[in-house]
């Protein structure tokens, strides 16, 4: 619990309290009306709302388990480990725009709500964070968390459909991460898109809304989207009998080997309308979607996973321009590592000297303006050596090895 909730909530405090130092966001601004702000902070505070009537509903209850794990997820999953990790650029550098303050404003509400909500269960450490806010802020004409008043849910701003596209966005994301792991592709290479089937106007819609995000957080070029999988998946499908086995016990024999005789029309029928009847012996059995599990089988060049109604298939193949990128981004992250390494400030200006190598020279100069933007650099440099004596050796990957020197401008 210490390492999973209370740091990754004192993690979250600390990178807020990091960037509101430098920009002198105090929290008494003039308020970024919540419809005026970009659909991630809507989307955030909707859940907000809907945890807080969670929280609240489970107290009055007498569930503080439930209650607790709810706060838990809200921290770790939604706003730790996708609000704040995808939002981080906002925060850096520039001045503060109504973009940037509406930023400051969201995180700012999501903690001090968090803290009101713990308090009940995690006293001091609620207490402290309150505090720790309200004291540049004063919002609360209280000393304690314990002394204000318990949050109350808006209705108006929980937003059921933004929840499902983003709770979409975060399903898919993760299975197509968890594919890159299987064939250990780092994030950070390019690749050039995932194949998603889509069975209703309404899921394609959802997914369209959240489509840049999607290929952001996985690093895809596109996403395409199959209206007809057959031909292009081949597709298992299995009994649930869990499901099954309750309904038509001394039949389960005879279903299982009407699912075995199934063809790719079938299953591709079966999702489209969340299940059929099949005829057994005689005797209509009604399916529906949680009495099977269907399967998509790896296709040459891809990997495909399923979860659910949704199955995602990743393209694995690297163009010598998606390697160039990939190059380039692992660059990136070698130069972040060695300024922070280095005790630099994050708005201070570098200048960055890479070794030459055949492999990798064409992807510098190619990405060099990326690489530059990225790192805050005003030179990147191909050098013969790197000479001073905080030069680093690092590794892009097996193959490939390189030397860095940064210095401050």
């Amino acid at each position: 619990m210490k390492r999973k909730f209370f740091g990754t909530l004192y993690n979250t405090y600390s990178f807020f309290a990091l960037y509101a130092n430098i920009d002198g966001f105090t929290g008494t601004e003039e308020e970024v009306p919540v419809e005026e702000r970009p659909e991630i902070d809507r989307w955030i505070i909707s859940l907000l709302n809907s945890l807080t009537k969670e929280v609240t509903e489970a107290l009055e209850n007498y569930e503080p388990t439930r209650a607790g794990r709810a706060i838990q997820d809200f921290v770790t999953e939604n706003l730790s480990n996708w609000y704040v990790r995808l939002n981080r650029k906002r925060f850096w550098g520039g001045e503060m725009d109504r973009d940037k303050l509406a930023a400051y404003q969201t995180l700012y509400q999501a903690l001090e709500t968090v803290a009101l909500l713990a308090a009940p269960i995690a006293p001091f450490y609620a207490d402290r964070l309150f505090a720790d806010l309200n004291q540049l802020s004063g919002r609360h004409n209280v000393e304690s968390v314990h002394l204000a008043e318990f949050p109350v849910f808006d209705a108006a701003k929980i937003d059921k459909s933004l929840e499902e596209r983003m709770d979409f966005a975060q399903q898919i994301s993760s299975m197509v991460l968890a594919l890159r792991r299987k064939v250990n592709i780092k994030v950070r290479q390019p690749l050039q898109k995932i194949m998603l089937p889509v069975y209703d106007g309404h899921f394609e819609k959802q997914i369209e809304a959240v489509k840049d995000l999607i290929m952001t957080e996985v690093n895809i070029k596109e996403i395409e989207y199959l209206k007809d999988v057959t031909g292009v998946l081949v597709k298992r499908i299995k009994p649930n009998f869990k499901t099954l086995g309750p309904r038509y016990g001394k039949m389960m024999k005879a279903i299982s080997k009407a699912f075995a005789q199934m063809s790719q029309d079938d299953i591709a029928r079966f999702e489209q309308e969340n299940g059929f009847n099949i005829d057994i012996e005689g005797e209509s059995v009604e399916l529906n979607r949680e009495d099977a599990e269907i399967i998509s089988e790896d296709i040459p060049g891809m990997l495909v996973a399923n979860e659910g109604r949704i199955t995602v298939a990743l393209e694995i193949t690297l163009t010598p321009e998606l390697k160039a990128e990939g190059i380039a981004r692992e660059l990136i992250n070698r130069i972040q590592n060695l300024r922070k390494d280095s005790g630099f400030e994050v708005i201070d200006k570098i200048v960055v000297n890479i070794k030459k190598n055949e492999t990798i020279n064409e992807a510098i100069v190619k990405h060099k303006d990326y690489i530059a933007a990225q790192t805050l650099a005003n030179e990147i440099n191909l050098v013969d050596e790197c000479n001073s004596g905080d030069a680093l050796s690092v590794d892009l990957d097996e193959q490939i090895t390189t030397q860095l020197e940064i210095e401050k401008v």
